[in-house]
């Protein structure tokens, strides 16, 4: 066969595949259709027969593909049926991407482009939606089963899975060129503490010094920048919380996941659709004050909130804990600062600051390091005020001096300053006792 007529052959198969293809996606999204409008609003429970709802579709399959007259091999019909069950029970191509243990973040930037983070680094995957519908009915799917809406009217969300996971989601006209949803996922076990000795992000003497401040109900800020793990490191300083206390966690979407029992989650709430009935973590933090906790939790704070947080931990709310955006402890306090100015009270900078210093008394600030690696790299004491000035000592910090490897993962950890931190007293006090060899400084 001479070329011209192998690359016309060639062209001709192509086009057939494509064709077949369009058909197989206009099969796979009547077949849908036909199987929400069957099932309604139980599409959106957790607890259906798989098994019993791919045999439906098996069966309307063969239906559509004989009327088509669109023979169909066995391996193309079982890539199709679990294609509209994934769609239809779950959350379509991202099946696979939200079972893989190793990934920790799904990005869609449009229905033809989807990135993971995997072990700590990003990377491009082959899985793309049919079309833009394709993908926005998968973001209806999961608002919907929060009680969320997006549309044109409101065109951002913050959601989450059933396991926790963090979602997020942009939709045109403020998202350009196709719909954006994130998720950040939470491991189907919470990471232990042991897990995040085995990462790195902190040793063993720093472990057991968090896990006393904890027990010592001391108040306590994670702070951190995006993606840093604040709140995985969060969920496992609560571990440390005694069983028989009464824990309330305060979030815009739940996320933390607690052993204890007695725990009360309460959880922010938009405006609906007339722009009436928001609840905000302020309103949250201000009723949990009524509800007898003994400790609260925070999930993050991001505005006026701040000074109701303060106020709780200065009257008797010890042991309070949350975690703030900021770039490093002092970072920390100024945004807190910031935040609480945003209450709207005209307090006097010193007043908010000795109530900063008298409220917070430790900060625990963890970094993404360039190999994708979580570590905390500053515990810090906040001692109280020097002047106008709130002052704060680093009890460990991170030993950047001992460089990189080849796979430019940093071979420094957290080193203690030889600072015998203040708080020692309050944790003597409750008969919580720490090893002096904690701080002591390492030989070089």
């Amino acid at each position: 066969m001479n070329l011209p007529n192998r690359f016309a052959e060639i062209k001709k198969e192509t086009l057939k595949q494509r064709r077949k293809q369009e058909i197989l996606n206009s099969l796979q999204q009547s077949i849908h259709r036909s199987i929400v409008d069957e099932m309604g609003s139980r599409v959106y429970q957790h607890k259906i027969d798989r098994a019993r709802v791919m045999g439906r579709i098996k069966q309307i399959l063969k239906e559509m593909s004989t009327k088509k007259s669109l023979p169909l091999t066995s391996i193309e019909e079982k890539a199709l049926i679990e294609k509209i069950t994934d769609d239809v029970l779950g959350y379509g191509p991202l099946e696979p991407l939200l079972a893989d243990p190793e990934i920790t973040e799904i990005m869609v930037n449009n229905a033809k482009t989807i990135y993971v983070e995997k072990k700590g680094r990003i990377e491009k995957t082959n899985i793309e939606f049919m079309n833009h519908d394709h993908l926005r009915r998968i973001i209806d799917k999961i608002v919907a089963q929060v009680g969320r809406r997006v549309d044109e009217s409101s065109p951002m969300v913050d959601a989450r899975l059933p396991d926790g996971s963090r979602v997020n989601v942009i939709i045109p006209p403020l998202a350009i060129n196709g719909s954006k949803l994130t998720i950040r996922k939470f491991a189907a076990d919470p990471l232990q503490i042991g897990d995040l000795i085995n990462f790195g992000t902190l040793n063993q003497m720093t472990a057991v010094l968090l896990k006393a401040c904890v027990k010592g109900r001391l108040n306590t800020l994670v702070s951190g920048g995006t993606g840093s793990g604040k709140t995985t490191t969060l969920n496992v300083l609560s571990s440390f919380i005694p069983k028989e206390e009464r824990i309330v966690t305060i979030e815009d979407s739940v996320e933390l996941q607690l052993h204890q029992e007695h725990v009360l989650q309460l959880e922010a709430r938009p405006p609906n659709i007339e722009g009436q009935g928001q609840v905000t973590i302020r309103d949250l933090v201000r009723n949990s004050l009524r509800m007898r906790p003994d400790r609260i939790i925070v999930g993050e704070v991001r505005g006026g909130e701040a000074l109701d947080m303060l106020q709780a931990m200065n009257t008797g709310h010890d042991g309070s804990l949350s975690t703030v955006h900021a770039n490093s402890p002092r970072d920390a306090l100024s945004r807190i600062e910031t935040m609480t100015l945003m209450a709207g009270f005209e307090l006097p900078e010193r007043a908010i600051r000795e109530q900063m210093a008298s409220a917070i008394d430790l900060i625990i600030h963890q970094a993404r390091f360039r190999d994708g690696t979580r570590r905390i790299t500053y515990i810090t004491e906040v001692t109280g005020m020097e002047g106008n000035v709130i002052t704060t000592q680093d009890i460990f910090a991170f030993d950047f001096s001992k460089g990189v490897d080849t796979n430019d993962r940093h071979m420094g950890e957290l080193e203690s300053s030889g600072i015998r931190p203040k708080f020692m007293d309050k944790l003597k006090d409750q008969g919580i006792r720490v090893k002096p060899e904690i701080f002591e400084v390492p030989d070089s």
